[in-house]
């Protein structure tokens, strides 16, 4: 491996960015894929870019055949993370499937009598506001916030900073008519429409989910849907008007 080529890939790695290093076993040399784009070596045919994209939303290495040759496309994606906001019902019945999916959780609530061990063991436990809390938390791509105390003092700082961040999956639990509010909220706070329409609430698909377990079976199959590109649509933004 070159030296620049090795340089990129541990900067790519240090900054928490998606990487596939492209490795041509024909001839070729070596190419760094970095967050869609090739930092290093030579650029990708379409089909081998396509492949790459593949692979690392996969989160598997994978040997293809092109018309040049044999090609290995290794993934080192970042760990994945699931932030939830809120140590309720809902969070206790993610963090044992989340991480079974192979995320990492961290709970973030200031009330120190619901985040605590007893209710949560060995789980990363944040007693800041949530704002604070996700912003030392450093957001990236591999991240996925939801917000579930129903409470906008705790909510809403949490999704300013979930929504400007590059967290691929940002929802918020509530009825639609609370998510009605939200939006006004969000946008008095200066948040864009587009910011607004990263949210994914009601959060989780709609699989007519009753109780916390059937909740949390329902958001993370959303967030692993959005995490693989699943082609699933998207509620229609909320419209209704709010007195």
């Amino acid at each position: 491996m070159r030296v620049e080529l090795l340089e990129a890939l541990l900067r790519a790695r240090a900054e928490k960015r998606r990487v596939c290093l492209v490795r041509r076993l024909d001839g070729g040399g070596e190419s760094l894929w970095v967050d869609g784009e090739v930092t290093a070596g030579p650029p990708l045919e379409p089909p081998l870019a396509a492949a790459v994209e593949a692979a690392v939303r996969e989160d598997r290495a994978r040997l293809v055949e092109t018309p040049s040759g044999r090609v290995f496309l290794e993934v080192l994606n970042p760990p994945l993370r699931l932030v939830l906001v809120g140590a309720v019902h809902i969070a206790q019945e993610l963090v044992p499937l989340a991480h079974r999916l192979g995320f990492r959780p961290v709970v973030v609530d200031p009330r120190r009598a619901f985040a605590t061990a007893e209710r949560f063991p060995g789980v990363e436990l944040v007693d800041a506001w949530p704002d604070e809390a996700l912003e030392a938390l450093d957001l990236d791509r591999r991240t996925a916030v939801v917000t579930l105390t129903h409470d906008p003092k705790l909510d809403d700082p949490a999704l300013e900073v979930a929504l400007r961040s590059p967290a691929f999956y940002v929802g918020a639990l509530g009825s639609r008519r609370t998510h009605a509010r939200r939006v006004a909220r969000l946008g008095a706070a200066g948040l864009s429409e587009a910011e607004i329409g990263r949210i994914h609430a009601p959060v989780g698909l709609d699989i007519g989910a009753v109780g916390p377990t059937e909740i949390a079976l329902a958001i993370m199959a959303e967030i692993i849907a959005e995490l693989r590109g699943a082609p699933l649509a998207r509620r229609q933004p909320v419209t209704e008007t709010v007195p």
